[in-house]
This record gives structure tokens, sequence and C-alpha cells, in this order.
């Protein structure tokens, strides 16, 4: 990361996606790629709903980048089944939910969304990209 800002600044992810995505993979990609060293399975909280590109993700896949079986258990569950679920269950959830975050990533990369808004619109919201860091691309 030090060198990123030293070299783009502390806000360069503002100024293209090839940026967005280079800060993605330093804080994201990386940190995950060392976490799953040794790992047989990757066991993932994405849901197909969520967006397009997981939409045409499967429950149970190879995942050839990180040489893990990645396992999505919620891939078919609804927004409803996961509310009903956290509250018959009484899970903590996270405060940001309720106050409008749907989808929460780093701090100046994640805003609330407005009623009708895509779940995904509060995740880089200055771009139109596909909305994803690459963590499940």
């Amino acid at each position: 990361m030090e060198k990123l800002v030293t070299e783009k600044g502390p806000n360069s992810f503002y100024e293209s996606v090839e940026n967005r995505k280079e800060c993605c993979h330093i804080r994201k990609i990386e940190p995950l790629k060392r976490a799953l060293q040794g790992a047989t399975i990757w066991v993932t909280g994405v849901r197909a709903e969520q967006s397009a590109n997981r939409n045409t993700m499967k429950l149970v896949d190879w995942d050839d980048q990180h040489q893990v079986i990645k396992y999505n258990p919620l891939l078919l569950w609804t927004e409803k089944e996961i509310l009903e679920f956290v509250d018959s269950n009484k899970i903590a959830v996270n405060v940001l939910h309720k106050k409008g975050y749907p989808s929460i990533g780093c701090a100046p990369c994640t805003r609330a969304i407005v009623a009708g808004e895509d779940f995904r619109a509060g995740r880089w919201w200055w771009e139109s990209s596909n909305k994803e860091c690459g963590l499940h691309e």
C-alpha cells in the first residue's frame, strides 16, 4: 500500500477502474491469497441475486486461481430468506445494513443506497463497472 500511495496518491482509486482494481488487489486479493494458502476449500457468503456475475456461479466449483474448492452455500438464498434465518437464529448483523449498506467494503469505496437502487450501487459508486473487486470474478 505504501508504494501505491507514494506513487499514485491516497485517492488514486477514484481516477480509474484500473487504479481501483489495483487498490483492491493489494487490500483484498493478496490477503485472501495468503489466507487460502494450504486450504482445500473456500466457503463464501456469495449470493446469486447480488450481481449478474454471481448469478452465473455454481454452488460448488473449482477455483483455479487459488487451487481450492469454492463452496457458496448461500448462493441460492434470497435476501428474504437470509433476513428470516438471521432473525430466527438471533444472528448479530453489522449495524451498517440497517443504515442502507447492503454491500459493505472499504470505507471510501462504499456508500449507503437509496430505495430502488441496485444492491451493489453503493460499491465504487463513482464508476460504471461490474461492481466486483476481483475476489469472485
